[in-house]
């Protein structure tokens, strides 16, 4: 639940429910045990939301460094992330075609479809060991199949889009590996 929601940002319930598999009762239940701890906050307002706390990072930083040990999955996960950089820049340069309409929607969609088909063999060997990267590739291929059906804004102009969950995704491979955004 920490690492989740450490990766989505300040979110609401449902969200992170969906970020680590579980009901939103689930979530929302854990979410209060977490802020009883003081691992994170709730805050209210248009840009409220759950957050974690600095002890929650502490804790989070901890869990993961212990996950990779336990599974001996650190080289297995750089190497992912290794792929996912190289595919990194693709993916910017097409949100900004979106964002601009520098080329037509169905060329777009198609180049991120593209993408995305690389995108899920990075990520094809980790989901066996570290579950959590397949929720990440099946809430991209959600995403992608929304703006297939004619839905384009999730391409990049929602907060449930491709490009916000592959932000997300990016976060998760940063603070696995413990390394800083740049």
């Amino acid at each position: 639940m920490l690492h989740a929601l450490r990766c989505v940002g300040a979110a609401g319930t449902d969200t992170i429910a969906e970020a680590v598999g579980t009901s939103p009762a689930e979530a929302g239940s854990a979410l209060i045990d977490l802020a009883v701890d003081g691992l994170v906050t709730f805050e209210r307002g248009p840009f409220g939301g759950w957050r974690i706390t600095a002890p929650g990072q502490a804790a989070d930083d901890r869990a993961v460094a212990r996950e990779l040990d336990t599974l001996g999955a650190r080289d297995l996960v750089t190497t992912a992330y290794q792929g996912f950089l190289e595919l990194n820049p693709e993916l910017l340069d097409l949100c900004t075609a979106w964002q601009l309409r520098t080329a037509e929607p169905d060329r777009i969609v198609a180049a991120f479809t593209d993408l995305h088909g690389r995108c899920a063999v990075c990520l094809g060997p980790l989901a066996p060991v570290l579950p959590r990267f397949e929720r990440h590739r099946g809430g991209l291929e959600h995403a992608l199949s929304r703006a297939r059906a004619g839905e384009t804004g999730y391409l990049a102009d929602r907060l449930d889009s491709y490009h916000t969950r592959w932000f997300r995704l990016h976060e998760d491979f940063l603070v696995t590996l413990g390394r800083p955004r740049h």
